[in-house]
């Protein structure tokens, strides 16, 4: 660090104490997936209590009844899509100004398939010594669902909520496999996303989506652990590709709360924070050594309550596909390193210009616009505020975080997506041109 950075970085962690949290007694919601993660962590390990919150932490049926609940003050805060703040703000669906300061997690989803569709896939997957070349691309289901469309059938995908990263991985994965995943209209009051569809996607709650496609109801989903490896353990599908191979460490939940509670209880609103960066930092700590400790504690019914077997398929770095290949991924979950908690504006961007390419945002923007939403929804500044008391305590270390004297919230331009495109989140407009299927410039569906 230069003198000057140096000396103003000592000025911001010598700023007065952080004062009593304003609320001691908090309820947290999530929904049983296994990146809530730090939300037990913190609970369990007293990392709440350490900052004088006293927490509960309840699951919920799905991520509207969620989301609800946080608007209307029945849960102080909670595990969220990464779009469900940037939906509510902007009004598709729920109309809501819901902030983000802490992101949970990166990657943790994977796309499955049903048995007889991933046998019906296979033929057109390359092998080598008898096992699939991954990642496997979309373009090896194109021929099942053009097989579909010749004979009049609909196919059926669900995936967990329209503004979900599930959805959106699904779609990116589908189009770049020349597989239409349909639009939405919501300026016509059609918010099915099924306008101009190849495949025809809908809702399903996380823990219902084995027994779903095992019904016949849908062929395959996105969703993420431990619903996946369920699949394989349950013999009735097979997870073709992860997140982390759509996108690498791609930004997946974020703890969400109003920006009116944020703004009525600033103090108790950093020290969730803090508790949480512990929780995410216990997660990742000495290359993941803790994971076996956080697979029991997510198998307790209150949490996931999926089979302990289930659950460190994937959380301890390993990933099963077809049954018995099981592969190293050891970045399956992320929840500290590479800057996971930080909220990144560049982050926030991408799901905007996935949610104007399929016409949730039912007309273009100019690039600003993106920005200023991202800036009303992520809030770096108080997750900046979080980790510099944690520093300052001695609990954790400046290099843990990003350099918070010249960070600017934007990523370098990613490249590492299954169609190789870049996005540079500081031009939105451009990165959305970029796509072959999807809408651009002043297009409507």
């Amino acid at each position: 660090m230069s003198g000057v950075v140096s000396a103003l970085f000592s000025m911001t962690l010598n700023a007065a104490p952080l004062g009593l949290p304003e609320k001691e007694e908090l309820k947290f919601g999530f929904i049983k997936l296994t990146d809530m993660a730090p939300l037990a962590v913190a609970y369990e390990k007293r990392f709440f209590e350490d900052e004088g919150l006293y927490v509960t932490i309840e699951a919920q049926a799905n991520w509207k009844v969620l989301l609800d609940r946080v608007i209307d003050g029945q849960l102080d805060g909670a595990h969220m899509l990464a779009g469900q703040p940037l939906g509510a703000t902007i009004g598709f669906g729920t109309q809501a100004h819901i902030i983000t300061a802490f992101s949970m997690d990166l990657n943790g989803n994977a796309i499955t398939v049903s048995n007889d569709i991933w046998q019906q896939m296979k033929p057109h997957v390359p092998h080598e010594n008898g096992k699939p070349i991954h990642p496997i691309k979309a373009d090896s289901l194109k021929p099942v669902v053009d097989d579909f469309k010749a004979k009049g059938k609909p196919f059926k995908m669900g995936m967990v909520f329209p503004v979900s990263t599930h959805n959106y991985e699904l779609r990116y994965w589908l189009a770049a496999g020349g597989i239409h995943p349909g639009y939405y209209a919501p300026q016509n009051g059609d918010t099915s996303g099924q306008i101009n569809a190849d495949a025809l996607l809908s809702v399903t709650p996380p823990p219902q989506m084995p027994a779903t496609m095992e019904a016949g109801t849908i062929f395959g989903y996105c969703v993420g652990e431990p619903w996946n490896q369920q699949a394989v353990f349950k013999g009735i599908g097979v997870p073709v590709i992860t997140d982390y191979e759509i996108w690498k460490n791609n930004p997946e939940k974020v703890f969400g709360v109003s920006k009116e509670w944020a703004d009525k209880y600033p103090n108790t609103h950093i020290r969730v924070v803090k508790a949480m960066i512990r929780a995410a930092m216990w997660l990742d700590a000495n290359n993941n050594a803790n994971r076996a400790e956080a697979v029991k504690i997510l198998a307790k019914s209150q949490y996931v309550g999926a089979d302990e077997e289930v659950i460190a398929n994937s959380m301890t770095g390993t990933f099963e596909y077809e049954k018995g290949d099981i592969r190293d991924v050891p970045d399956f979950n992320v929840f500290f390193r590479y800057n996971a908690t930080y909220p990144y504006y560049s982050d926030a961007i991408w799901y905007l210009t996935q949610m104007r390419r399929w016409g949730q945002i039912s007309e273009q923007k100019p690039d600003s616009w993106y920005m200023d939403i991202a800036k009303q929804v992520y809030r770096p500044d108080i997750y900046a505020t979080a980790a510099k008391e944690l520093i300052k305590e001695g609990k954790l270390k400046a290099a843990d975080f990003p350099d918070f004297a010249t960070e600017s919230g934007f990523k370098p331009a990613q490249v590492d997506f299954i169609d190789g495109l870049t996005y540079d989140g500081k031009t939105p407009n451009a990165y959305i041109d970029q796509f072959k299927i999807g809408l651009k410039g002043n297009e409507k569906p």
